[in-house]
Protein backbone atom coordinates (compact mmCIF):
# COMPACT_ATOMS: atom_id res chain seq x y z
CA UNK A 1 0.00 0.00 0.00
CA UNK A 2 1.55 3.81 -1.18
CA UNK A 3 2.38 5.90 1.83
CA UNK A 4 0.01 8.43 1.26
CA UNK A 5 -2.96 5.49 1.01
CA UNK A 6 -1.66 4.26 3.99
CA UNK A 7 -2.07 7.35 6.18
CA UNK A 8 -5.27 8.53 4.11
CA UNK A 9 -6.47 4.91 5.31
CA UNK A 10 -5.82 6.08 8.94
CA UNK A 11 -6.94 9.52 9.07
CA UNK A 12 -10.20 8.32 7.86
CA UNK A 13 -10.64 5.40 10.26
CA UNK A 14 -9.59 8.10 13.56
CA UNK A 15 -12.86 9.63 12.37
CA UNK A 16 -14.76 5.99 13.16
CA UNK A 17 -14.45 5.51 16.67
CA UNK A 18 -15.50 3.27 18.70
CA UNK A 19 -13.63 -0.30 20.13
CA UNK A 20 -12.88 -3.52 17.72
CA UNK A 21 -15.60 -5.89 18.38
CA UNK A 22 -14.62 -8.69 15.96
CA UNK A 23 -16.69 -11.80 16.91
CA UNK A 24 -15.07 -14.19 18.47
CA UNK A 25 -15.80 -16.61 15.23
CA UNK A 26 -12.82 -18.29 12.61
CA UNK A 27 -8.99 -18.24 13.62
CA UNK A 28 -7.37 -15.29 15.25
CA UNK A 29 -6.01 -12.77 12.61
CA UNK A 30 -2.48 -11.73 13.80
CA UNK A 31 -0.47 -8.83 12.45
CA UNK A 32 2.92 -8.38 13.66
CA UNK A 33 5.00 -5.49 12.89
CA UNK A 34 7.86 -6.33 10.45
CA UNK A 35 8.96 -8.78 7.48
CA UNK A 36 7.26 -11.79 6.21
CA UNK A 37 6.61 -14.94 8.77
CA UNK A 38 9.75 -17.18 8.14
CA UNK A 39 11.56 -20.08 10.05
CA UNK A 40 14.71 -18.52 10.28
CA UNK A 41 17.70 -20.69 12.20
CA UNK A 42 18.64 -17.92 15.01
CA UNK A 43 22.36 -19.38 14.94
CA UNK A 44 22.38 -17.29 11.43
CA UNK A 45 20.49 -14.50 11.81
CA UNK A 46 18.34 -12.64 14.29
CA UNK A 47 14.88 -12.67 14.15
CA UNK A 48 12.46 -10.37 13.97
CA UNK A 49 8.92 -10.11 15.56
CA UNK A 50 7.04 -12.14 13.14
CA UNK A 51 9.95 -14.81 12.59
CA UNK A 52 9.90 -14.95 16.37
CA UNK A 53 6.43 -15.39 16.78
CA UNK A 54 6.43 -18.50 14.26
CA UNK A 55 9.73 -20.25 15.46
CA UNK A 56 7.66 -19.69 19.51
CA UNK A 57 4.81 -21.19 18.07
CA UNK A 58 5.62 -24.17 16.26
CA UNK A 59 8.89 -24.82 17.96
CA UNK A 60 8.01 -24.46 21.64
CA UNK A 61 11.66 -25.03 24.00
CA UNK A 62 12.25 -27.07 26.90
CA UNK A 63 9.90 -24.71 28.50
CA UNK A 64 8.04 -21.75 27.36
CA UNK A 65 6.37 -18.53 28.59
CA UNK A 66 2.99 -18.55 29.67
CA UNK A 67 0.08 -15.48 28.85
CA UNK A 68 1.71 -14.25 32.55
CA UNK A 69 5.01 -14.04 31.03
CA UNK A 70 5.89 -16.91 33.86
CA UNK A 71 8.11 -20.26 32.97
CA UNK A 72 5.75 -22.97 31.91
CA UNK A 73 6.32 -26.39 30.73
CA UNK A 74 7.62 -27.44 27.19
CA UNK A 75 8.88 -30.05 25.65
CA UNK A 76 9.70 -30.55 29.30
CA UNK A 77 6.91 -32.06 31.53
CA UNK A 78 8.63 -31.45 34.42
CA UNK A 79 12.02 -30.80 35.68
CA UNK A 80 14.73 -30.44 38.85
CA UNK A 81 17.51 -27.81 39.53
CA UNK A 82 20.09 -29.38 41.44
CA UNK A 83 23.59 -28.27 43.34
CA UNK A 84 22.05 -24.54 43.92
CA UNK A 85 21.31 -24.03 39.87
CA UNK A 86 24.77 -26.01 38.76
CA UNK A 87 22.66 -28.99 37.02
CA UNK A 88 19.31 -29.01 35.43
CA UNK A 89 17.62 -32.45 34.64
CA UNK A 90 14.48 -32.08 32.18
CA UNK A 91 12.07 -34.80 31.72
CA UNK A 92 11.18 -34.96 28.00
CA UNK A 93 6.55 -35.54 27.39
CA UNK A 94 5.67 -37.24 24.35
CA UNK A 95 6.11 -35.04 21.70
CA UNK A 96 6.07 -36.01 17.66
CA UNK A 97 7.73 -33.97 15.37
CA UNK A 98 5.78 -33.64 12.26
CA UNK A 99 5.02 -36.77 10.19
CA UNK A 100 4.42 -38.68 13.71
CA UNK A 101 8.05 -39.61 14.52
CA UNK A 102 8.73 -39.55 18.49
CA UNK A 103 11.24 -36.73 19.77
CA UNK A 104 14.36 -37.69 21.79
CA UNK A 105 16.32 -35.89 23.98
CA UNK A 106 19.40 -36.78 21.75
CA UNK A 107 17.49 -34.39 18.83
CA UNK A 108 16.74 -31.93 21.53
CA UNK A 109 20.44 -32.06 22.91
CA UNK A 110 21.27 -31.52 19.04
CA UNK A 111 19.41 -28.77 18.65
CA UNK A 112 20.29 -26.42 21.56
CA UNK A 113 23.75 -27.50 21.34
CA UNK A 114 23.82 -25.59 17.70
CA UNK A 115 22.59 -22.18 19.33
CA UNK A 116 25.30 -22.12 21.69
CA UNK A 117 28.42 -23.40 19.35
CA UNK A 118 31.06 -21.16 18.42
CA UNK A 119 30.07 -18.85 15.73
CA UNK A 120 26.68 -19.05 16.57
CA UNK A 121 24.76 -15.38 16.13
CA UNK A 122 21.94 -16.28 18.66
CA UNK A 123 21.67 -13.05 20.49
CA UNK A 124 21.42 -15.46 23.78
CA UNK A 125 24.48 -17.52 22.87
CA UNK A 126 26.91 -15.24 25.16
CA UNK A 127 24.38 -15.61 28.01
CA UNK A 128 25.12 -19.65 27.64
CA UNK A 129 28.63 -19.71 28.08
CA UNK A 130 27.73 -21.04 31.60
CA UNK A 131 26.75 -24.23 29.93
CA UNK A 132 29.18 -27.43 30.40
CA UNK A 133 27.27 -29.95 28.47
CA UNK A 134 24.09 -31.17 27.70
CA UNK A 135 24.17 -35.05 28.16
CA UNK A 136 21.33 -37.81 27.53
CA UNK A 137 20.44 -39.40 30.68
CA UNK A 138 17.71 -41.98 28.90
CA UNK A 139 15.97 -41.19 25.74
CA UNK A 140 13.58 -38.68 27.60
CA UNK A 141 15.78 -37.17 30.11
CA UNK A 142 18.71 -34.66 29.35
CA UNK A 143 21.07 -32.63 32.02
CA UNK A 144 22.05 -29.74 31.59
CA UNK A 145 25.91 -29.51 33.46
CA UNK A 146 26.95 -25.86 34.47
CA UNK A 147 30.64 -24.80 34.81
CA UNK A 148 28.90 -22.65 37.56
CA UNK A 149 25.70 -21.88 38.86
CA UNK A 150 22.91 -19.95 37.32
CA UNK A 151 19.73 -20.30 38.86
CA UNK A 152 17.92 -18.11 36.38
CA UNK A 153 18.60 -20.19 33.39
CA UNK A 154 15.32 -21.33 32.51
CA UNK A 155 14.14 -18.16 31.72
CA UNK A 156 16.51 -18.25 29.03
CA UNK A 157 15.43 -21.70 27.32
CA UNK A 158 11.99 -20.28 27.47
CA UNK A 159 12.70 -17.94 24.73
CA UNK A 160 11.47 -18.64 20.67
CA UNK A 161 15.20 -18.51 19.80
CA UNK A 162 15.67 -21.62 22.10
CA UNK A 163 12.90 -23.21 20.48
CA UNK A 164 13.43 -27.07 19.45
CA UNK A 165 13.63 -27.36 15.31
CA UNK A 166 14.50 -30.18 13.39
CA UNK A 167 16.51 -28.94 10.36
CA UNK A 168 15.87 -31.90 7.30
CA UNK A 169 12.79 -31.97 6.60
CA UNK A 170 12.50 -28.64 8.53
CA UNK A 171 9.93 -29.00 11.53
CA UNK A 172 8.89 -27.75 14.94
CA UNK A 173 7.58 -29.44 18.03
CA UNK A 174 4.33 -27.28 18.33
CA UNK A 175 1.82 -25.92 19.59
CA UNK A 176 1.44 -25.22 15.78
CA UNK A 177 1.93 -26.84 12.58
CA UNK A 178 2.29 -24.13 9.74
CA UNK A 179 1.14 -23.90 6.65
CA UNK A 180 1.28 -21.28 3.43
CA UNK A 181 -2.22 -19.58 3.30
CA UNK A 182 -1.90 -16.96 0.66
CA UNK A 183 -1.66 -13.30 1.17
CA UNK A 184 1.48 -13.24 2.91
CA UNK A 185 -0.52 -15.22 5.83
CA UNK A 186 0.47 -18.31 7.37
CA UNK A 187 -2.10 -20.50 8.86
CA UNK A 188 -0.95 -21.88 12.36
CA UNK A 189 -3.36 -25.15 13.12
CA UNK A 190 -2.74 -26.98 16.95
CA UNK A 191 -1.12 -30.02 16.38
CA UNK A 192 -3.18 -33.19 16.91
CA UNK A 193 -4.01 -34.16 21.07
CA UNK A 194 -4.59 -37.71 20.94
CA UNK A 195 -5.83 -36.78 23.94
CA UNK A 196 -8.49 -34.75 23.04
CA UNK A 197 -9.31 -36.67 20.30
CA UNK A 198 -9.85 -40.19 22.49
CA UNK A 199 -12.04 -37.84 24.39
CA UNK A 200 -13.77 -36.84 21.03
CA UNK A 201 -12.59 -33.31 21.36
CA UNK A 202 -11.65 -31.59 17.97
CA UNK A 203 -9.94 -28.37 17.53
CA UNK A 204 -12.22 -25.61 16.55
CA UNK A 205 -11.65 -23.17 13.27
CA UNK A 206 -11.38 -20.34 16.30
CA UNK A 207 -7.55 -22.41 17.82
CA UNK A 208 -6.48 -21.66 14.61
CA UNK A 209 -4.08 -18.60 13.42
CA UNK A 210 -3.73 -16.20 11.05
CA UNK A 211 0.11 -15.10 11.42
CA UNK A 212 1.41 -12.18 8.73
CA UNK A 213 3.73 -9.59 8.99
CA UNK A 214 3.09 -5.95 8.08
CA UNK A 215 4.28 -2.19 8.75
CA UNK A 216 2.84 -0.56 11.26
CA UNK A 217 0.28 1.37 9.58
CA UNK A 218 -0.89 -1.24 7.08
CA UNK A 219 -1.20 -3.24 10.36
CA UNK A 220 -3.18 -0.57 11.90
CA UNK A 221 -5.24 0.35 8.91
CA UNK A 222 -6.15 -3.48 8.85
CA UNK A 223 -7.31 -3.76 12.57
CA UNK A 224 -9.41 -0.79 12.44
CA UNK A 225 -11.28 -1.87 9.38
CA UNK A 226 -12.32 -4.94 11.88
CA UNK A 227 -9.68 -7.12 9.73
CA UNK A 228 -7.66 -8.88 12.27
CA UNK A 229 -7.82 -9.25 16.06
CA UNK A 230 -3.92 -8.67 16.88
CA UNK A 231 -1.09 -6.29 16.01
CA UNK A 232 2.06 -6.77 17.83
CA UNK A 233 5.60 -5.63 18.15
CA UNK A 234 5.22 -2.10 18.06
CA UNK A 235 7.68 -0.18 19.91
CA UNK A 236 8.07 3.60 20.39
CA UNK A 237 9.26 3.87 16.72
CA UNK A 238 6.04 3.60 15.74
CA UNK A 239 3.59 4.74 18.75
CA UNK A 240 2.92 8.21 16.76
CA UNK A 241 1.37 6.15 14.07
CA UNK A 242 -0.75 4.35 16.33
CA UNK A 243 -1.42 7.43 17.84
CA UNK A 244 -2.74 8.86 15.21
CA UNK A 245 -5.02 5.64 13.99
CA UNK A 246 -7.21 6.66 17.03
CA UNK A 247 -7.44 3.05 18.11
CA UNK A 248 -10.24 2.47 20.92
CA UNK A 249 -8.37 2.90 24.86
CA UNK A 250 -10.15 -0.35 25.53
CA UNK A 251 -8.16 -1.89 22.17
CA UNK A 252 -4.69 0.13 22.96
CA UNK A 253 -2.42 -1.66 25.12
CA UNK A 254 1.31 -0.62 26.53
CA UNK A 255 3.85 -2.92 27.73
CA UNK A 256 6.82 -1.97 29.77
CA UNK A 257 8.48 -4.52 30.44
CA UNK A 258 12.46 -5.10 32.09
CA UNK A 259 14.79 -4.11 29.85
CA UNK A 260 17.12 -0.79 28.74
CA UNK A 261 15.98 1.96 26.52
CA UNK A 262 18.76 4.96 26.18
CA UNK A 263 21.86 5.76 24.63
CA UNK A 264 25.10 4.18 24.96
CA UNK A 265 28.05 6.07 23.88
CA UNK A 266 30.33 4.03 22.05
CA UNK A 267 32.84 6.48 21.33
CA UNK A 268 35.78 8.18 23.22
CA UNK A 269 37.27 10.84 21.47
CA UNK A 270 37.05 14.45 21.22
CA UNK A 271 34.42 15.92 23.97
CA UNK A 272 33.44 12.43 24.95
CA UNK A 273 37.20 11.34 26.10
CA UNK A 274 36.13 12.67 29.65
CA UNK A 275 33.80 10.51 31.96
CA UNK A 276 32.29 14.27 33.38
CA UNK A 277 31.56 14.89 29.81
CA UNK A 278 29.79 12.24 29.12
CA UNK A 279 27.87 12.59 32.58
CA UNK A 280 27.37 16.32 30.56
CA UNK A 281 25.19 14.95 27.98
CA UNK A 282 23.61 12.20 30.66
CA UNK A 283 22.72 16.00 33.04
CA UNK A 284 21.37 17.99 29.90
CA UNK A 285 18.53 15.71 28.37
CA UNK A 286 15.03 15.86 29.29
CA UNK A 287 13.80 12.71 30.26
CA UNK A 288 10.17 13.87 31.52
CA UNK A 289 9.40 15.84 28.52
CA UNK A 290 10.43 12.79 25.94
CA UNK A 291 8.51 10.11 27.71
CA UNK A 292 5.42 12.00 27.99
CA UNK A 293 5.43 13.36 24.27
CA UNK A 294 4.91 9.41 23.73
CA UNK A 295 2.55 7.99 26.87
CA UNK A 296 1.49 9.39 30.57
CA UNK A 297 2.75 5.91 31.75
CA UNK A 298 6.11 6.01 30.30
CA UNK A 299 8.28 6.84 33.01
CA UNK A 300 11.78 8.26 32.39
CA UNK A 301 14.79 6.06 34.20
CA UNK A 302 18.22 7.57 35.66
CA UNK A 303 20.09 4.01 36.30
CA UNK A 304 21.12 1.15 34.75
CA UNK A 305 20.15 -1.71 36.84
CA UNK A 306 15.91 -1.23 37.27
CA UNK A 307 16.45 -3.47 41.21
CA UNK A 308 19.61 -5.59 42.88
CA UNK A 309 18.54 -8.50 40.78
CA UNK A 310 21.95 -10.96 41.26
CA UNK A 311 24.20 -7.94 42.48
CA UNK A 312 25.02 -7.79 45.86
CA UNK A 313 24.51 -4.09 46.13
CA UNK A 314 21.31 -1.73 45.06
CA UNK A 315 21.71 -0.23 41.78
CA UNK A 316 24.71 2.54 41.70
CA UNK A 317 23.69 5.78 40.64
CA UNK A 318 25.52 8.32 38.49
CA UNK A 319 26.81 11.18 40.15
CA UNK A 320 24.47 13.59 38.19
CA UNK A 321 20.94 11.39 39.36
CA UNK A 322 21.21 12.74 43.15
CA UNK A 323 20.72 16.76 41.94
CA UNK A 324 17.89 18.11 40.58
CA UNK A 325 17.23 19.29 37.02
CA UNK A 326 18.08 22.85 37.01
CA UNK A 327 21.16 21.88 38.58
CA UNK A 328 22.01 18.99 36.18
CA UNK A 329 22.07 21.02 33.35
CA UNK A 330 23.72 23.96 35.11
CA UNK A 331 26.48 21.97 35.38
CA UNK A 332 26.64 20.50 32.16
CA UNK A 333 26.38 23.79 30.39
CA UNK A 334 29.63 24.29 32.78
CA UNK A 335 31.35 21.40 31.65
CA UNK A 336 30.50 22.15 27.57
CA UNK A 337 31.93 25.56 28.25
CA UNK A 338 34.82 24.92 29.86
CA UNK A 339 35.66 22.10 27.12
CA UNK A 340 34.77 25.30 24.35
CA UNK A 341 36.81 27.96 25.96
CA UNK A 342 39.76 25.05 25.43
CA UNK A 343 39.15 23.83 22.02
CA UNK A 344 38.59 27.56 20.05
CA UNK A 345 35.25 28.30 21.28
CA UNK A 346 33.60 25.56 18.77
CA UNK A 347 30.88 23.39 19.49
CA UNK A 348 31.33 19.99 20.77
CA UNK A 349 29.65 17.93 17.79
CA UNK A 350 28.30 14.52 18.86
CA UNK A 351 26.71 12.05 16.45
CA UNK A 352 23.54 9.61 17.09
CA UNK A 353 22.82 6.50 15.20
CA UNK A 354 18.94 6.20 14.69
CA UNK A 355 16.45 4.01 12.86
CA UNK A 356 13.66 4.99 10.67
CA UNK A 357 10.49 6.04 12.37
CA UNK A 358 8.63 8.89 13.71
CA UNK A 359 9.66 7.90 17.11
CA UNK A 360 12.81 8.16 16.53
CA UNK A 361 12.39 11.57 14.74
CA UNK A 362 10.82 12.36 17.91
CA UNK A 363 13.56 11.24 20.36
CA UNK A 364 16.39 12.90 17.89
CA UNK A 365 14.73 16.24 18.18
CA UNK A 366 13.68 16.01 22.20
CA UNK A 367 17.73 14.77 22.71
CA UNK A 368 19.02 17.52 20.00
CA UNK A 369 17.21 20.20 21.96
CA UNK A 370 18.44 19.38 25.39
CA UNK A 371 21.63 19.11 24.28
CA UNK A 372 21.33 22.46 21.76
CA UNK A 373 20.46 24.00 25.05
CA UNK A 374 23.56 22.92 26.95
CA UNK A 375 26.04 23.70 23.78
CA UNK A 376 26.28 20.54 22.13
CA UNK A 377 25.39 19.98 18.40
CA UNK A 378 24.08 16.53 18.07
CA UNK A 379 24.24 15.39 14.80
CA UNK A 380 21.85 11.96 13.44
CA UNK A 381 23.62 9.39 11.06
CA UNK A 382 22.20 5.85 9.74
CA UNK A 383 21.75 3.44 12.27
CA UNK A 384 24.98 1.04 10.43
CA UNK A 385 26.90 3.79 9.93
CA UNK A 386 30.18 5.15 12.60
CA UNK A 387 28.72 6.71 15.80
CA UNK A 388 28.87 8.29 19.21
CA UNK A 389 25.65 7.87 20.66
CA UNK A 390 24.28 4.06 19.71
CA UNK A 391 20.27 3.49 20.83
CA UNK A 392 19.89 0.49 23.15
CA UNK A 393 16.12 -0.29 22.86
CA UNK A 394 15.90 -4.44 24.26
CA UNK A 395 14.07 -6.14 27.04
CA UNK A 396 15.72 -8.41 29.16
CA UNK A 397 15.91 -12.20 28.39
CA UNK A 398 16.38 -12.81 31.82
CA UNK A 399 16.92 -11.12 34.85
CA UNK A 400 21.09 -10.89 35.41
CA UNK A 401 22.62 -7.48 36.17
CA UNK A 402 25.10 -8.69 33.91
CA UNK A 403 23.03 -8.52 31.35
CA UNK A 404 21.59 -5.38 31.72
CA UNK A 405 25.01 -4.35 32.56
CA UNK A 406 26.97 -5.59 29.46
CA UNK A 407 24.48 -4.61 27.23
CA UNK A 408 24.58 -0.81 27.83
CA UNK A 409 27.90 -0.71 28.04
CA UNK A 410 29.52 -2.60 24.75
CA UNK A 411 32.05 0.26 25.56
CA UNK A 412 33.38 0.97 28.59
CA UNK A 413 37.03 1.16 30.97
CA UNK A 414 39.32 -1.97 30.92
CA UNK A 415 38.58 -2.15 34.64
CA UNK A 416 34.41 -2.58 34.31
CA UNK A 417 35.00 -5.02 31.75
CA UNK A 418 37.04 -6.96 33.74
CA UNK A 419 35.02 -7.55 36.56
CA UNK A 420 31.99 -8.19 34.01
CA UNK A 421 34.37 -11.21 33.02
CA UNK A 422 35.02 -11.57 36.47
CA UNK A 423 31.07 -12.11 37.00
CA UNK A 424 30.24 -14.47 34.19
CA UNK A 425 32.97 -16.64 35.05
CA UNK A 426 32.63 -17.04 38.75
CA UNK A 427 32.10 -20.16 40.46
CA UNK A 428 29.42 -19.39 42.85
CA UNK A 429 26.60 -16.82 43.23
CA UNK A 430 28.31 -14.80 46.49
CA UNK A 431 31.36 -14.32 44.45
CA UNK A 432 29.27 -13.19 41.37
CA UNK A 433 27.18 -10.92 42.87
CA UNK A 434 30.48 -8.95 44.54
CA UNK A 435 32.08 -9.12 40.85
CA UNK A 436 28.59 -7.86 39.36
CA UNK A 437 28.36 -4.92 42.28
CA UNK A 438 31.70 -3.43 41.43
CA UNK A 439 31.02 -3.53 38.13
CA UNK A 440 28.10 -1.29 38.41
CA UNK A 441 29.85 0.97 40.42
CA UNK A 442 32.83 1.37 37.96
CA UNK A 443 30.02 1.42 34.95
CA UNK A 444 28.23 4.26 36.80
CA UNK A 445 31.67 6.35 37.22
CA UNK A 446 32.95 5.59 33.81
CA UNK A 447 29.25 7.54 32.41
CA UNK A 448 29.27 5.05 29.13
CA UNK A 449 25.16 4.71 28.91
CA UNK A 450 22.77 7.46 29.22
CA UNK A 451 19.63 5.82 30.59
CA UNK A 452 16.12 7.26 29.71
CA UNK A 453 13.16 4.87 30.33
CA UNK A 454 12.54 0.94 30.75
CA UNK A 455 11.29 -0.75 27.31
CA UNK A 456 8.13 0.55 25.64
CA UNK A 457 5.93 -2.06 23.78
CA UNK A 458 2.45 -1.30 22.44
CA UNK A 459 -0.59 -3.52 20.92
CA UNK A 460 -3.50 -3.38 19.63
CA UNK A 461 -5.93 -6.24 20.92
CA UNK A 462 -9.34 -7.38 20.18
CA UNK A 463 -11.69 -8.13 22.63
CA UNK A 464 -11.87 -11.68 21.74
CA UNK A 465 -8.31 -11.57 23.12
CA UNK A 466 -9.10 -11.53 26.28
CA UNK A 467 -6.01 -13.75 28.27
CA UNK A 468 -3.75 -11.04 26.53
CA UNK A 469 -1.79 -8.91 29.52
CA UNK A 470 1.08 -6.95 29.78
CA UNK A 471 3.79 -9.08 31.23
CA UNK A 472 7.65 -8.32 32.80
CA UNK A 473 8.87 -10.54 29.29
CA UNK A 474 6.71 -8.13 26.95
CA UNK A 475 5.78 -11.84 25.23
CA UNK A 476 2.36 -13.20 24.09
CA UNK A 477 1.94 -16.54 22.81
CA UNK A 478 -0.11 -16.60 20.27
CA UNK A 479 -1.64 -20.14 21.49
CA UNK A 480 -2.61 -18.54 25.23
CA UNK A 481 -4.55 -15.43 23.88
CA UNK A 482 -8.32 -16.15 24.09
CA UNK A 483 -7.97 -19.06 26.35
CA UNK A 484 -6.45 -21.53 28.60
CA UNK A 485 -4.44 -23.58 26.02
CA UNK A 486 -6.17 -27.28 26.80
Amino acid sequence: MPRSLTFACLAGLALLGGCNRRPDQGPVVVSAIGGAPELIDPARRPLDMPARLLRDSIAQGLVRFDAQGRVAPGLAERWTVLDDGASYVFRLREAEWPGGKRITAAEVIAALDRQRAPGSRNPLAPYLTAIDEIVEMTPQVIEVRLKRPRPDLLNLFAQPELGIVRQRPPGGTGPYRASRAGGGFVLLKPVFDPVRAADGDTPSPEENVLLTGERAARALARFRAGQSDLVTGGSFLDLPIARAAGIAPANFRLDLPAGLFGLAIVSREGFLSEAANRAALAEGIDRAAFTAAFADDWAPAEQILPDRLDSANPPALASWAVTDAGARRAEARQRVAAWRAAHGGEAPVVRIALPQGPGANLLFGFVGASLRAIGVTLVRVPATAPTDLQLIDAIAPYDSARWYLSTACPVTSDEAAARLIAARDANDMSSRAAEIAAADGLIAADQCFIPIARPLRWAAVSLRLARWQGNARGWHPLNQLRREPR
